[in-house]
């Protein structure tokens, strides 16, 4: 059968394929698509919330705005499209079925023209949507061979480091709304069928002494630019990008972005660790897991499930609380409520902490996928 381009979708479900149409067809919600706050996609939230987060919810603006803007040039090395942007956007906004988050980038891929109907790129994008499909909903399967398939069908380095970018953000976008839905009691819609993420096999922990290795080519410091040098300055205190940002510099903005959000965004010292440690666990971040600066018993009880996460948390309602938050939260951001959110102000936390602590948790499983797509651990170490 004959494809063609399509400039419309019917809805926020996304098709790989283009398909015939007698007339441009508009989203469900067309005005998604034009919102004051491309982050929090007009979530009105209390300013006794959002004035102390100010700072990291403007740097989560700035980055939005980066790796979304209105217009996109490819270029020889940065060669993906708006269309394939707000694309792969889409398709890990389903992944994780925050409704207000298909709607805004439904609504902005519409319009678009989508690439010609040859097969090459057909198949360059049925490759990219693969990817970020995986990378969202089931992390732990990403290995080499699917940076090798990026890579045969064109996808350069930068553009292999920026569809994981984009999926780590959209899922951590997508875990802020959530947070912020339930902080305001909104009721939870979810749709019939849609899966929870399992949890990464255990066996995947095994190596506890392994190091992770970047899978694809880091920018060489002697042909680094200006910019991209300053960037590698910028974040070279922070042990969470020590690793990445080699890799993460060929987007030198993006980088330094991503550092100012580490630095922003507060969270309480004995809860960061457990929240990190939880989403690491569940995603199959084995370096994240690794270097997080817990106890031995608590990593022991993270890997023996939740029955034995939970029974380590028994004595103190507070862990309790935030391991149920994060745990849900983390698979199935879709279904998160106020029934999970309450239990963490219950608990002492102020709203504006709880909703920092589940943002955190958003940002640490964009950082878990950045580690999962960009390169392994080696088990030979």
């Amino acid at each position: 059968m004959e494809q063609s381009r399509s400039h419309g979708k019917s809805h926020w479900y996304h098709e790989t394929q283009a398909r015939n149409q007698a007339a441009d067809v508009l989203p469900l919600v067309p005005e998604a698509a034009h919102v004051a706050n491309r982050f929090l996609l007009d979530l009105a939230l209390p300013d006794s919330v959002t004035s102390p987060c100010q700072p990291w919810l403007d740097v989560s603006l700035h980055i939005s705005e980066h790796l979304f803007p209105d217009a996109v040039t490819p270029t020889r090395l940065n060669t993906f499209s708006a269309y394939e942007r707000l694309s792969t956007a889409l398709t890990v906004a389903q992944v994780f079925g925050v409704q207000r988050l298909c709607n805004h980038y439904a609504a902005r891929l519409a319009p678009l023209p989508g690439p010609d109907s040859s097969r090459e790129s057909n198949h360059r994008l049925a490759q990219i949507t693969q990817y970020a499909r995986q990378l969202a909903g089931s992390p732990s399967v990403i290995c080499e061979r699917a940076r090798q398939q990026l890579d045969a069908v064109g996808l350069t380095t930068p553009d292999i480091v920026l569809i994981t970018q984009i999926v780590g953000f959209i899922g951590y976008q997508a875990r802020v709304i959530a947070a912020g839905q339930a902080l305001k009691g909104l009721p939870v819609r979810w749709l019939p069928g849609m899966p929870m993420q399992d949890d990464a096999p255990a066996a995947l922990f095994a190596f506890e002494t392994g190091r992770w290795q970047p899978g694809l080519d880091s920018v060489e410091i002697r042909y680094a630019s200006v910019e991209q040098m300053d960037a590698l300055a910028h974040c070279a205190s922070q042990t969470a990008l020590e690793t990445l940002a080699p890799l993460l510099v060929w987007d030198e903005s993006l980088l330094v972005r991503l550092s100012e959000l580490l630095r922003t965004l507060p969270v309480d010292d004995d809860a960061a660790p457990l929240a990190a440690l939880v989403s690491a666990r569940i995603n199959g971040s084995v370096s994240c897991f690794q270097q997080n600066a817990v106890q031995d018993t608590l990593k022991e009880a993270a890997l023996e499930g939740d029955r034995a996460l939970l029974i380590w948390g028994q004595e103190k309602p507070l862990y309790h609380a935030i391991i149920q938050a994060t745990q849900l939260l983390t698979r199935a951001p879709d279904r998160f409520s106020a029934a999970q959110f309450t239990p963490l102000t219950g608990q002492g936390f102020s709203a504006e902490h709880a909703f920092s602590l589940l943002a955190w948790s958003g940002l640490c499983g964009w950082l878990n996928r950045l580690k999962i797509g960009l390169g392994e651990v080696s088990q030979d170490a």
